[in-house]
């Protein structure tokens, strides 16, 4: 039980440094400001881009949109079974039966990409002069050629990228809360590892994105610190949450709670993956089958780890 519990320590040591690391290497090398990047380096970092939206597009569906469904599915499970054993009737049994088949997981999911949605609409509306300026990266989108054809549609406005930025963050640390809560409730040291390392490979791609993403949308320096030290600090909190209940089952109301935190967070994370993420990375014309072998490789990396996730 000793070597267990000093096992999940390391673990928790390992997640924090891990991804302070990851997440630093963008904003404290000033080799990854695309701003005063030129000629091939601009492009290497476009393409770096690409591979880090492909990763961003795998966390959402093959790691957070899949946990949160196989937990709202088990959660709906354990009701089903509740009610079968306090109700008995062949008419309750075909309502229960119809209820249960409804995709619950897909709903809350769902809600949580209109949720950003609407925090989104409430905002330009509130603040009509947000969606002014949205002709950013002109040298970019403004003058260019795209099969043959003079294009000046703008990109998102800038002033969304905070708003956004800041979902992506809100997200993911409910995620990682979740992830370190699994790691700490592992009963034995190979699950402990093998599932830690798993979080360690995707986590520590994910967060490496997040810091070039705060790079991109000019976010200051102390912010982009501060956010990242706060995405770093969720996996061990969620992982010392885990070892302080790690003898006994969640509670009925419990279980649920996380299982639909977890959708909402899935769902604002597609959204932000979507509409801010690819757009943003595949808005240029040159190169687009690089770019989409970029996006691939970047998924199928996600997709690869998902067999231990």
């Amino acid at each position: 039980m000793e070597s267990l519990l000093g096992v999940k320590i390391g673990c928790l040591f390992g997640l924090l440094a891990i991804t302070l690391t990851c997440g630093l290497i963008p904003i404290c090398f000033k080799w990854f400001q695309i701003a005063e990047a030129t000629g091939r380096h601009r492009r290497v970092l476009s393409l770096l881009g690409c591979i880090s939206a492909g990763v961003f597009l795998g966390a959402g569906f093959m790691h957070m949109t899949a946990e949160a469904l196989e937990g709202i599915e088990s959660e709906i499970q354990k009701f089903e079974v509740q009610n079968r054993t306090e109700i008995k009737g062949n008419s309750s049994d075909a309502t229960d039966s119809a209820l249960v088949e409804y995709p619950y997981g897909e709903l809350i999911i769902s809600l949580g990409f209109f949720s950003v949605f609407l925090l989104e609409s409430l905002a330009l509306q509130c603040c009509p002069g947000a969606a002014e300026g949205s002709t950013v990266q002109k040298e970019e989108w403004g003058g260019t050629h795209i099969f043959g054809f003079h294009s000046h549609e703008p990109l998102p406005s800038p002033s969304r990228g905070p708003l956004r930025a800041l979902v992506l963050l809100l997200s993911l640390s409910f995620h990682s809360v979740f992830e370190g809560l699994a790691v700490g409730l592992q009963p034995t040291i190979a699950a402990t590892i093998q599932l830690c390392l798993a979080v360690l490979a995707h986590k520590g791609l994910v967060v490496f994105g997040i810091g070039l993403r705060l790079v991109k949308i000019g976010t200051g320096s102390r912010w982009a610190l501060f956010s990242i030290l706060l995405l770093a600090l969720m996996s061990p909190l969620g992982l010392a949450l885990g070892l302080t209940v790690a003898g006994g089952d969640p509670e009925g109301g419990q279980g649920l709670a996380q299982a639909v935190l977890e959708g909402v967070a899935a769902g604002t994370f597609l959204y932000v993956t979507f509409l801010e993420i690819l757009p943003r990375e595949l808005a240029g014309p040159e190169a687009p089958l690089t770019k989409w072998s970029c996006v691939a490789v970047g998924f199928a990396f996600m997709a690869f780890i998902a067999l231990w996730a």
